[in-house]
């Protein structure tokens, strides 16, 4: 699909959910454009919808559970559940994808979240997960090329609500990308990202 095209989509379906995390969704991309996380770290399996009404707006993602997914093979071992971290990252990678819908350009990088509570599990026999994300605000950088986008989510399994992920933030920066992998570079490092650039 085209840029436009993209800025335009209310939804994703899984394959392109696939292209966007491997670099060849959008054929006419920005100079730094968003990447999903690739599986197993892709939590999400299509986007149901996304909306955008100013700074606000909302979207909504779907997992389906499978009885091979690689976490219950490890967590834990004869007592199978989601970990709930991936849970959030499914919240953040949501909002990742809506900062790139809304125009923001540049690599995402959660930024934290104000709380989370949980009150149920997720197990190999359940069906759905479903991550509902209501986007607070949403900002353009116009001096960096950032964009942040502050949203509170809520996942639910087969319909039962189970957890809540409340102030979720997640950025996306200009020149931060390190596509020379493993190459060392100017962005093989990690460690705090320069303030206010």
């Amino acid at each position: 699909m085209r840029y436009a095209e993209f800025l335009e989509a209310r939804s994703f379906t899984q394959a392109e959910l696939l292209a966007l995390s491997q670099g060849n969704l959008v054929v006419d991309p920005p100079a730094e454009f968003i990447r999903l996380p690739a599986p197993p770290m892709l939590m999400v399996d299509r986007v149901v919808d996304l909306a955008r009404e100013g700074p606000k707006g909302r979207i909504t993602g779907e997992q389906d559970v499978h009885l091979d997914d690689w976490f219950f093979h490890c967590h834990f071992r004869g007592d199978p559940v989601q970990p709930g971290c991936l849970g959030v990252d499914a919240v953040w990678q949501l909002i990742g994808l809506y900062c790139a819908a809304a125009g923001g350009a540049g690599s995402g990088r959660a930024l934290g979240c104000k709380q989370v509570e949980f009150a149920g599990q997720i197990r190999p026999y359940n069906t759905v997960v479903r991550y509902e994300v209501e986007i607070r605000r949403f900002s353009l950088l116009k001096g960096s090329g950032s964009a942040v986008a502050i949203g509170d989510g809520r996942v639910l399994v087969d319909g039962e609500p189970i957890y809540t992920v409340a102030g979720a933030k997640v950025g996306l920066f200009q020149g931060i990308a390190y596509p020379d992998w493993p190459a060392r570079s100017r962005n093989s490092r990690g460690g705090i990202m320069e303030r206010g650039a």
